[in-house]
């Protein structure tokens, strides 16, 4: 039964505000993410100063890998929290915590300064950021979703699993653009990579302002006035029903996590090593791309509503296997007169790599009860997301040279496309189940109901 789309104004607004609130939230989670990708040249050489600059680089990563290690114990924190106490009022208080670390990551002295406490700060920070992060998806990740009527679920999990970093996106390429021309040259290695970070403080007052039209979900509040989210522990998340649950969970979003990271995530360095593109240029190709990440996943999750979640997520991810790692390859032989060209591929690319998530947060959510929604969708979320995030590092510490980036990035992803789609074989057709409030977990489903669809 598909909810009605037509509501009064006021309603209307709530669900704006709450979608609104949730993409900016997300979008500034990955600010940081995208800021450390377009200055990991300066903060390779100038806090990680290596006699290799793959090792450089690769510590550079590691740094970023740390952060989205912390995500699901960040999910255990501020999970539950978002579980009993509502998912808006967790969004402010991390939103705050993670656009604070971020400012003070562009505060830490240099290695010819501080020595090794300028490396060590760094982690530290980032290890910090890290934790508030993994609270902040365990808000945005069900706030949009539990809002909207029913039939919008599957657009709404596109718009804001792929409009939040493409957002971040879009404002760390700006705030590039800016930073570039206020500090050209070797000024911006000295001034403009940490006015980069220092904007990072932009995400709490923004996430502020939009959360004061948002609401919590009408599913939260049925949940929190019976009592039950009293009973929200992280220990419920694993009992024998839900075992399978989490492991498929975690497999299906490290798969879509690693599609990202080496996609999207990966072309700011591809951008400069491969192709030798500008700064300037390249944060041009990089908005476009984003505004393309955000179409390609809401259509995937507006199909996934009529389409079912499991289908749609085989689809691309069959298209993403056979497509993908080639054209990838292609775009890294290719040089700066090609310019036109490597911003089709790149289009093409980061339209099919990002579309792979489109139905996945409200997949996840569709796994889980109220009682337990926020903790399971942050943690299979985090944790998926930190594996694949992990693949940059692993790509470039596979890699001797610059020269083998490229054959390693179509293996991994070639192997990671072959996981998500086991995965998401054994698993479960999810849609309609999100009104579930119970937080005992049913009984696994059969291999042979697994893969039963709708229609």
């Amino acid at each position: 039964m598909t909810a009605s789309t037509d509501v009064g104004p006021a309603v209307a607004r709530r669900f704006g505000a709450a979608v609104a609130a949730s993409i900016v939230g997300f979008a500034f989670d990955l600010y940081d993410l995208f800021i450390l990708l377009f200055v990991a040249s300066a903060v390779s050489e100038l806090i990680f100063p290596a006699r290799s600059e793959t090792l450089s680089l690769a510590a550079v990563y590691a740094s970023f890998a740390v952060s989205l290690i912390m995500r699901p114990l960040g999910s255990f924190v501020f999970g539950p929290l978002a579980d009993r106490l509502g998912r808006k009022r967790l969004l402010l208080v991390t939103t705050a915590g993670a656009g604070l670390s971020t400012a003070l990551m562009g505060a830490v002295p240099t290695f010819a300064v501080a020595g090794a406490a300028a490396p060590i700060g760094f982690i530290l920070l980032r290890l910090i950021q890290g934790l508030f992060v993994g609270g902040i998806v365990a808000s945005t990740h069900t706030l949009a979703t539990e809002t909207v009527p029913e039939d919008l679920r599957g657009a709404v999990s596109g718009l804001v699993g792929g409009g939040g970093p493409a957002v971040g996106a879009v404002l760390a390429s700006v705030a590039s653009l800016i930073c570039h021309a206020l500090f050209p040259g070797a000024q911006f290695a000295v001034w403009g990579w940490r006015f980069m970070f220092f904007s990072g403080l932009l995400g709490a007052v923004l996430s502020y302002l939009l959360l004061r039209g948002a609401g919590e979900p009408a599913s939260w509040q049925d949940h929190a006035v019976a009592g039950a989210s009293t009973h929200t522990t992280v220990k419920s998340l694993f009992e024998r029903g839900r075992r399978r649950t989490i492991l498929t969970g975690v497999l299906v979003v490290s798969g879509a996590g690693t599609s990202y990271y080496l996609t999207s995530g990966y072309l700011p360095t591809v951008y400069q090593k491969f192709n030798k593109l500008d700064g300037g240029l390249a944060s041009d190709f990089l908005i476009c791309s984003s505004v393309v990440v955000a179409v390609g996943t809401v259509a995937a999750g507006a199909l996934s509503e009529v389409w079912g979640r499991r289908r749609t997520l085989v689809l691309f991810g069959v298209i993403d296997l056979v497509v993908v790692p080639s054209l990838y390859w292609v775009i890294t032989q290719l040089n700066a007169q090609s310019g036109p060209l490597i911003l089709l591929y790149s289009l093409i690319l980061v339209f099919l790599s990002n579309a792979i998530y489109g139905p996945a947060m409200i997949y996840l959510n569709e796994l889980f009860p109220t009682g337990v929604r926020a903790t399971g969708t942050a943690f299979l979320w985090n944790g998926g997301f930190a594996i694949g995030g992990l693949m940059t590092t692993f790509v470039t510490l596979a890699s001797p040279t610059l020269a083998d980036i490229p054959s390693r990035l179509a293996a991994f992803l070639f192997a990671w496309y072959v996981i998500f789609l086991i995965a998401v074989l054994v698993g479960p057709e999810t849609i309609g189940r999100l009104e579930r409030t119970a937080v005992t977990p049913v009984a696994e489903p059969s291999l042979a109901a697994a893969g039963e669809g709708p229609g």
